[in-house]
């Protein structure tokens, strides 16, 4: 049996574009697995076309956006624990935080963690970040929001106007900004649409399983306390078995050149070691989704038989830790946002409208 080929950042980030990488999967515990669908229309299953003018039911068992998230979720210790692994530590990320200031400043054993860029669908440009309020390093609030600072940062103000947008020169600042915060945007794509900024994914990976079969069964919900109105309902179930199960991960490595380059001796945008850290987080991401057996929801729990690259089998061969340190990050890797607990947990629309019902109706009584 040949011996796995090693897929070095380096020699990834110097190779053909794009990288393509397509994982063999089984289920364990059973044939069945339980695929991505939605209430009321379940999960989907289309007919390929093949070259012999066949036909395959392929099921899509994962999507890219649903992929970009699992790929996220191993940056982190836990479902419920937002901190990163210890593989990423001095990673730049950007944590949304509240709790009790404490003369003016909110030490760092106070903050309470509500939302990270790693957890975020929008990232970097999520409201949870661009409104809030950066704290300096020893907790105090920075005068404006953190979207003032990026648009300053980006060099995309526009005099006069309340709009903002990149001319081609400031780009190198764009990308060199958001590696500096957050390069998970940059490896999984970040839309600011007020300012005209898309940076597409680098990497896109979807989940599909191939000469697929629907498995039609039923669940029953039991009130035993009568405590809702839902009664005993009986619902249904789509599972599918399948003759394989494969992930395809696709890394646009002429994307993440293009981040940075050199006129003359001038550096623009992002270093060489710096665009081979992106490769690095995006290949690591891979080999921790896949090293060993990953829940990808209740009901479809996978594990990796093989991993392929032009037919080649192909071992990731990544040292995350020595990445990060040649990629220059700062001294605070970690972004806090702050939002007062009033303004993070302020009551929606309906609920607001709902309590002043309750209000008007209690006083109306009580007279």
């Amino acid at each position: 049996m040949p011996e796995a080929k090693k897929l070095t950042p380096a020699d990834v980030l110097k190779g053909e574009s794009p990288l393509v990488l397509i994982a063999t999967l089984e289920p364990i515990g059973s044939a069945r697995f339980q695929p991505a669908g939605f209430p009321e229309i379940g999960h989907v299953i289309y007919k390929a076309p093949r070259k012999d003018g066949t036909t395959e039911h392929v099921c899509i068992v994962d999507s890219a956006a649903s992929m970009a998230n699992h790929l996220e979720s191993v940056c982190m210790r836990g479902p419920h624990d937002y901190d990163l692994v210890d593989e990423l530590s001095g990673m730049p990320y950007i944590r949304c935080v509240t709790g009790d200031l404490v003369d003016g400043r909110l030490p760092k054993d106070k903050r309470e963690t509500v939302v990270t860029s790693l957890t975020e669908g929008h990232r970097i440009a999520s409201s949870y970040f661009r409104d809030g309020v950066v704290l300096t390093s020893d907790g105090t609030k920075s005068d404006g929001k953190f979207e003032d600072e990026l648009i300053k940062r980006f060099g995309i103000v526009l005099p006069g106007s309340s709009k903002a947008h990149p001319p081609s020169e400031m780009w190198w600042n764009v990308f060199k900004t958001i590696f500096e915060i957050d390069p998970n945007s940059l490896v999984h794509g970040v839309l600011f649409p007020l300012w005209q900024i898309k940076i597409p994914r680098a990497l896109t990976a979807h989940l599909e399983a191939f000469g697929a079969g629907r498995v039609d069964r039923s669940g029953v919900k039991f009130d035993r306390l009568g405590k809702t109105t839902s009664g005993q309902p009986i619902f249904a179930v789509d599972d599918v078995t399948a003759e394989s199960i494969r992930a395809t991960f696709a890394l646009d490595v002429g994307l993440i050149r293009s981040f940075g380059r050199k006129k003359g001796e001038k550096p623009l945008g992002l270093s060489e070691k710096q665009q081979e850290f992106l490769v690095a987080l995006a290949l690591w991401k891979i080999r921790r989704l896949l090293a060993s057996p990953f829940r990808f929801r209740s009901g479809c729990h996978l594990r990796c038989t093989a991993l392929v690259s032009d037919e080649q089998d192909v071992e990731l061969d990544v040292n995350i830790g020595a990445a990060i340190k040649a990629a220059g990050f700062g001294q605070q890797p970690i972004t806090d946002v702050f939002w007062p607990r009033e303004e993070l947990y302020r009551k929606g629309q309906t609920e607001a409208a709902k309590s002043a019902e309750e209000d008007d109706e209690t006083e109306e009584s009580v007279e």
